[in-house]
């Protein structure tokens, strides 16, 4: 029996949720009248604060807009129908995937436009693409290819579908993608030619070689943009597509500013849709994209307090101070992102206080377990007792978002009014 994916069934089987409560759905966890520090919620728990998310949703969305493209934000960042949801009604076009899996998570949680921003040849995911097509009529999910040995694998699976497939456009040094431009449009006349697929577009990825300087950033988006827009004008000139209006895509979550920028240039010189597949704005976070976006922001002349907000914390407990300046929490590698730098202590709340301050200064993470963070404090600085909550600010929130089923979605006293299920 197929899951309700948006009104599933939680409990004490979930990390996170206490060992004591009955089970209930999804939709009935306000109700409950749970507060992150009431004391009926064990540690560590991730969290989402609603008024941010609801910010972050519609200050990308206006982005877009302005910039005259279309927002496809990457589904693979949270794995929650309840946010595709949030995002489509903030009127996103779509919703991007990495798998045919996780395509398939969005299409049974309503998502009916879509784009797989990777390479799909094996049989099985093949075959279940079509089938996912045959059942969904409406669904769009076209995906990338990059070489001709995968056309082959796609003809040679005989799907009984014609998928619709964008030409990928990759970096030396890079992940996938085709590195030489005149190769990658034969590519695009072997496509055009093979009765298995409709070529409909080309994609770029650009996110990995972002740096924070406007410089050298500015470059490389300059020329990712103009190989795209090099590879349209002469796709089109040939009569490659074989569709109207040819997709456009790129854009990671570090340079995003700019990446619209140059597509919505792109979408204005013909009949064009451009996607934008920026999908870490939902949450932002606490390290990583808030370096960049103070970059972002500084380029679009916006306050720090009027851009985009970490919108995720893991809220984790002071298990020990087993020397001086040295406090070690109860939340670690499992439970918190540690790929794209450490956590960061951004709230406290002495044991027995239900209202969260800022964390003094001098508190540093300063390494992980796989349960515990170590919490290194600063001479001079208010240490931590036994027993006080810490809410971590983390970096990377895809990382984060799949070691947690379910998270809360709280208000600005930290009061549960809602709960986001992910399907990782």
């Amino acid at each position: 029996m197929t899951p309700d994916l948006h009104n599933p069934e939680l409990g004490p089987w979930l990390k996170g949720w206490p060992l004591q409560a009955p089970p209930c759905l999804r939709s009935e966890v306000a109700g409950r009248g749970w507060r992150v520090l009431g004391g009926g919620l064990p540690l560590p728990l991730a969290v989402l604060h609603r008024g941010r998310l609801a910010r972050n949703l519609g200050w990308m969305q206006t982005l877009a807009e302005r910039a005259g493209v279309s927002l496809a934000p990457h589904g693979k960042t949270t794995m929650a129908p309840a946010l595709f949801q949030a995002q489509l009604a903030a009127g996103a076009w779509g919703i991007t995937f990495a798998s045919v899996s996780q395509l398939a998570i969005g299409v049974a949680s309503g998502v009916r436009r879509a784009l797989i921003a990777n390479q799909v040849l094996q049989a099985a995911d093949l075959h279940a693409l079509a089938a996912l097509q045959r059942a969904h009529p409406d669904l769009r999910a076209p995906f990338l290819v990059d070489s001709p040995a995968q056309l082959a694998a796609i003809e040679h699976a005989q799907a009984g579908a014609v998928f619709e497939v964008l030409v990928e456009l990759g970096l030396p040094g890079g992940r996938t993608g085709v590195r030489d431009d005149a190769e990658a449009l034969a590519l695009a006349r072997r496509l055009r030619a093979s009765p298995a697929v409709r070529l409909v577009g080309v994609e770029a990825y650009e996110g990995l070689w972002a740096t924070g300087d406007d410089d050298t950033d500015r470059q490389l988006v300059d020329a990712v943009l103009g190989r795209l827009d090099a590879f349209l004008r002469t796709a089109q000139a040939q009569a490659l597509f074989e569709t109207d209006r040819p997709l456009v895509s790129a854009g990671g979550s570090a340079v995003f500013d700019l990446v619209a920028a140059g597509l919505g240039t792109l979408a204005s010189q013909g009949q064009r849709l451009a996607l934008l597949r920026s999908g870490c704005y939902v949450t932002h976070d606490d390290g990583a994209y808030q370096r960049y976006a103070s970059v972002v922001n500084r380029r679009l002349g916006c306050a720090e307090a009027a851009g985009l907000q970490a919108a995720l914390q893991v809220w984790c407990l002071v298990q020990s101070c087993p020397e001086p300046g040295l406090a070690v929490l109860n939340a670690g590698k499992r439970d918190v992102s540690t790929d794209w730098g450490l956590p960061v202590p951004v709230a406290w709340a002495p044991a027995g206080a239900e209202s969260p301050l800022a964390c003094p200064p001098g508190w540093t993470v300063e390494k992980l377990n796989d349960q515990h963070a170590y919490l290194r404090v600063a001479d001079g600085s208010t240490a931590p007792r036994v027993g006080d909550r810490l809410a971590l600010g983390i970096s990377h929130p895809c990382t984060t978002f799949d070691k947690w089923r379910w998270m809360p979605v709280v208000d600005e006293t930290l009061a549960v009014v809602d709960a986001i299920v992910t399907w990782f």
